[in-house]
């Protein structure tokens, strides 16, 4: 079977599109927690092999939090929101109003705290997937971890099979303006095989 490995240019441009609508209500909805203006970079898209998700943090042995959620309903799966642990400390900061620098440690509050932007980020992003596929998504009660880059995409993919082993990884920067900081994550949606063949077939030219 075709999988996304052999997403031609034309396809993985519609795909970058859904991406971007997804990023802009992201945008939207991050600008009103945290009141500041956000700018956001075209987003980068990847058909990544699993092993390779790691090096897009910069370094697999970084520390990074991440928050993973399932995807239910026409298509399932899983989704990961991989942020460095700094972007996260910053984002921690903005989204309760604290100075830049406050966060150290992640508390209670504080994973709360990223799991309600990270659920806002992914539902944006699973929103425009459902829009262009014409079906329903809906996320999972969001979990948290924070551990190094490899640990968490092994622990992630742990019991899918070796036919699954790229994901989609779409790249987008999140420039808070009035702070002069940018939010760098990773959001990675890994399909189970048969909602991988409905993605392709749905942006399949010909």
């Amino acid at each position: 079977m075709e999988d996304v490995r052999n997403l031609k240019a034309l396809q993985l441009d519609a795909l970058r599109e859904v991406a971007n609508i997804g990023a802009g209500h992201a945008a939207t909805a991050l600008s009103q927690l945290t009141k500041q203006t956000i700018m956001i970079t075209v987003p980068r898209i990847a058909v990544t092999p699993i092993e390779d998700v790691p090096g897009l943090m910069g370094d697999a042995d970084a520390a990074v939090v991440a928050v993973l959620m399932h995807m239910l309903g026409d298509l399932t799966g899983r989704t990961l929101l991989m942020l460095p642990e700094e972007d996260a400390r910053m984002l921690c900061d903005l989204l309760n109003r604290r100075e830049l620098g406050v966060t150290e440690d992640f508390g209670e509050f504080e994973q709360s705290s990223i799991k309600e932007a990270a659920n806002i980020l992914g539902g944006a992003y699973m929103n425009a997937l459902a829009d262009f596929m014409g079906m329903m998504l809906l996320p999972s009660v969001p979990s948290l971890v924070i551990d190094l880059a490899g640990a968490v995409v092994t622990t992630a993919y742990l019991n899918f099979g070796h036919e699954r082993d790229y994901v989609l990884c779409v790249q987008t920067d999140f420039a808070f303006q009035e702070v002069n900081k940018t939010l760098s994550g990773q959001f990675l949606l890994l399909p189970d095989m048969a909602s991988l063949k409905a993605i392709f077939d749905a942006v399949r030219v010909d």
